[in-house]
C-alpha cells in the first residue's frame, strides 16, 4: 500500500496518520487515538487497552477488529513497526466504544449527524439548506455557492443518465469522470487535485467560478450527447464523455486566448478565500485612510 506518513496533533499529543493516495483515504494509528482519549501514560498501556477492547468488540459481534488494517509506522525509537490502523469510519466506531469524557464530544457530534441524516431523508430540501450554511461558514461568496449548487444538480443529471445507460457506480463512474476531466482540463481528477494540493477534499469545492462553470459545461454536454446517442456499451460511454469534455476544452482555450491568463490555477479554496480576505481588508484600510484624511 502506497502511503505518506504524517503526524497530526490532538491536544499536543501526536497521532500517527498515513494517506493512501490510491484509495484517497486517511488511516490513523488506533493505539495513538486510544492513548489520547483514555489518558494512558504510555504506548504499552494504550496497546493493552486496545487489545482488551478488541476482544470485547468481537464478543459483541463487531467485525471491526478483523477488518482493521496494519501499516508500518514510525515509532519513538526511529524504527517502523506494524501498527493497527483505522480509516475514518472505523475510527469513529472505535470512539463510540470508548467510555471517556474526551470521547463524549465525538459521540454527541455523531448523534447530531445521525439525526440530521434522518431529517434529510424525510425532507431532502434540508440537505440543500445545510449545504448553503456550510459553504457560507467556510467563507465562500453567495455567487460561488449558487454556481456550486447548480454544479451538484448538473452532476446528478449526468449520473442519472449513466445509470440509465448501465454504467456502474464506483470504478466506471470514476473512469468516465477522468475522461471528461482530461478532455477539458488536460488532467485526470487525481492530477487536478494534486495541482491544487488536495487529498480528501472535494475538487469542485476548490475550483474558481470559471473552472466550475467549464466543468459544468463538460458534464452537461456529456449528458445531452448521451441522451441523443443512447450508448449501449461502456466504450461508447467513454467516447461520449470525451466528446462532452472536448466542448468545454474548446471553451477553455478560447477564454485563455481572450484573457491571456490560464483558466486552471493551482490555488485551492483556502488560498482563494485568503485572497478575498486580503482584498476586503485592503478596501477597509483604504476607507479608513480616506476617513482619516477627511477628518484632518
Amino acid at each position: 500500500m502506497a502511503h505518506d506518513d504524517k503526524i497530526q496533533l490532538f491536544e499536543d499529543k501526536r497521532i500517527r496518520t498515513a494517506w493512501d493516495e490510491e484509495k484517497e483515504e486517511w488511516y490513523f494509528s488506533i493505539v495513538d487515538v486510544v492513548a489520547v482519549l483514555t489518558d494512558q501514560p504510555d504506548q504499552r498501556r494504550a496497546a493493552k487497552y486496545w487489545s482488551v477492547m478488541k476482544t470485547r468488540l468481537k464478543k459483541e459481534g463487531s467485525e471491526l477488529p478483523t477488518n482493521c488494517s496494519q501499516l508500518k509506522m514510525l515509532s519513538a525509537d526511529g524504527k517502523r513497526y506494524k501498527t493497527d490502523v483505522a480509516d475514518t469510519e472505523q475510527l469513529l466506531r472505535i470512539i463510540q466504544s470508548i467510555p471517556s469524557p474526551k470521547a463524549e464530544p465525538f459521540k454527541l457530534w455523531l448523534a447530531q449527524i445521525g439525526r440530521e441524516r434522518i431529517e434529510e431523508t424525510i425532507d431532502p430540501e434540508l440537505t440543500i439548506e445545510r449545504a448553503l450554511e456550510t459553504y457560507l461558514k467556510k467563507g465562500y461568496t453567495r455567487e460561488w455557492i449558487n454556481q456550486r449548487l447548480q454544479a451538484i444538480q448538473v452532476r446528478k443529471e449526468l449520473t442519472d443518465e449513466w445509470d440509465a445507460r448501465g454504467v456502474q457506480k464506483g470504478v466506471e463512474y470514476a473512469i468516465l469522470t477522468d475522461e471528461i476531466s482530461r478532455a477539458w482540463s488536460g488532467m485526470s481528477t487525481r492530477q487536478y487535485k494534486n495541482l491544487k494540493g488536495l487529498k480528501k477534499e472535494n475538487l469542485r469545492d476548490n475550483m474558481t467560478t470559471l473552472e466550475l462553470v467549464l466543468n459544468m459545461l463538460a458534464e452537461a454536454t456529456t449528458t445531452e450527447i448521451s441522451k441523443q446517442k443512447a450508448p449501449t456499451t461502456f466504450s461508447e460511454n467513454m467516447a461520449i464523455a470525451r466528446e462532452g469534455g472536448e466542448v468545454a476544452g474548446i471553451a477553455r482555450k478560447a477564454a485563455e486566448e481572450r484573457t491571456g491568463v490560464p483558466v486552471i490555477i493551482s490555488k485551492n479554496a483556502a488560498q482563494l478565500n485568503q485572497v478575498v480576505t486580503n482584498l476586503l481588508e485592503g478596501v477597509v484600510a483604504d476607507n479608513d485612510d480616506d476617513s482619516s484624511e477627511s477628518q484632518q
